[in-house]
């Protein structure tokens, strides 16, 4: 949908009275009003369709307190705005009674005690460092490759691990039980205006991967949004439970979200490309590329911000934890992948995984980027070897060092580092640091099964 921000006679801007018109055509009876808070879950305020006008013109109120990380309960009263360049319609009927079609809307969230757009929302992050890159003179895009497994549910409608296939990497049916599932998926995802490239049966049993159209910045953090919900929903027409969990299952490969970024020039022109260049990259994408591996290790409490991404972050099950980057090999954490015009030149940054609030994963790894442009960092040789075929002294004598290895370490990292706690902003970065740190110290603190199997007979 096209922004056109000039607001005829009726008080509502172009874009806002197409939404009307699409709500009436469509035959909507209820909109929800999306939002995503600190940790990435989506959530949503449900308002009929006949409020839409109201929504766009005086927002639609809200009690911030009761979203944990957003705000205390003597300031709580938040506004929601919506976009209306977000607008589709939800291709299931949901399960709360609504009788007619859904639509949802992404929405900014405003502190309605200033006026000013909230510190904490996730979405306006993200929006002021894809500023700060315009100010820069460049545009944002982004292409993400979530990956997800697909588990049976139990006689009570519970997830279990139990996969419904065997398939592996690219299998066809009939080990690829689960490629109608997938059908549907992608069918949801085109009715809500994704393009979709590819999907294929991952390597693990039971695990799958559908890839989008790249695009700017923020509608892919909108879509990442998006992506996660519509496959759960229609996973669950087929009584079966969609997880975007980095490691479900021990000692397979677990699930990542590989991002692909670029920077283009305000004339439609690829910054990260030069012709002349080695491997095709232009000495800005160089230093971007060189920025993220310098915050990596603060990066991945952001990209992997669970206590289980860092039991998918091990060597041996194709997950990158070493900080280098080659043009040849998926063992290092940023790859330069082949590219058949200028135009697709980019580098893929492979250590997120789908657990991350994609708007604050995206903020971190951009102003990471910009941070080595502006301050024009020079980017080490690509590693063209199997890293994971190193050992220690290698890896150091190729000054190779490794991302954090478990979620407390990267907290640390990420307290130290002010260039990914300005993109994330104070507000953020507080309330993050509290909520992750608690969930590491209450990590610590259970006792596994494993442990119990190991120890408690032996001593």
């Amino acid at each position: 949908m096209t922004h056109d921000n000039a607001v005829p006679d009726g008080g509502l801007s172009t874009d806002e009275q197409r939404v009307i018109d699409a709500i009436e055509e469509e035959g909507i009876d209820f909109l929800r009003l999306q939002f995503t808070d600190i940790l990435g879950t989506v959530k949503n305020v449900s308002i009929p369709a006949s409020q839409a006008e109201k929504a766009f013109s005086e927002g639609i109120y809200f009690d911030g307190s009761s979203i944990d990380g957003f705000v205390r309960i003597q300031e709580s009263d938040m506004r929601l705005t919506p976009d209306p360049a977000t607008f589709a319609v939800l291709p299931w009927r949901t399960r709360e009674g609504e009788n007619g079609g859904a639509a949802r809307l992404i929405c900014d969230v405003v502190d309605t005690s200033t006026g000013e757009p909230f510190e904490g929302d996730p979405r306006g992050v993200l929006k002021g460092v894809i500023d700060r890159a315009a100010e820069m003179g460049f545009e944002v895009n982004a292409a993400p490759e979530p990956e997800f497994f697909l588990f049976e549910e139990d006689e009570d409608g519970r997830a279990t691990t139990k996969t419904n296939d065997a398939g592996g990497y690219f299998d066809l049916a009939p080990k690829d039980l689960a490629q109608d599932v997938r059908r549907d998926i992608i069918y949801g995802l085109e009715d809500m205006g994704f393009e979709i490239e590819a999907s294929h049966h991952e390597v693990a049993e039971g695990q799958h991967e559908i890839n989008f159209e790249y695009d700017d910045a923020l509608t892919t953090a909108d879509n990442v949004g998006t992506f996660r919900t519509v496959v759960r929903a229609i996973a669950a027409q087929h009584d079966l439970h969609a997880t975007f969990m980095p490691k479900p299952i021990a000692r397979i490969n677990g699930s990542g979200m590989h991002v692909h970024l670029s920077l283009f020039t305000e004339d439609g022109e690829n910054a990260f490309h030069d012709d002349d260049d080695e491997f095709n990259l232009s000495e800005t994408a160089k230093q971007f590329t060189a920025g993220i591996l310098e915050h990596a290790p603060a990066i991945a409490a952001v990209t992997n911000p669970t206590v289980n991404s860092y039991k998918r972050l091990v060597p041996g099950y194709e997950a990158p934890v070493y900080v280098a980057w080659s043009d040849r090999n998926r063992s290092a954490l940023i790859r330069k992948p082949a590219a058949r015009v200028p135009a697709a030149s980019r580098i893929e940054a492979r250590f997120p995984d789908p657990s991350c609030n994609p708007y604050l994963a995206f903020a971190a790894l951009i102003s990471a980027g910009l941070d080595g442009v502006e301050r024009g960092l020079d980017c080490d040789d690509p590693i063209r070897e199997n890293i994971y075929e190193f050992d220690e002294r290698k890896r150091e004598e190729y000054g190779i060092s490794t991302l954090p290895s478990n979620l407390g370490e990267a907290v640390d990292e990420f307290e130290e580092d002010e260039v990914v706690q300005d993109a994330l902003g104070d507000h953020i970065s507080e309330k993050f640091v509290e909520a992750k740190t608690a969930e590491y110290d209450e990590y610590r603190v259970e006792v596994s099964e494993w442990e119990l199997d190991q120890y408690l007979e032996t001593f």
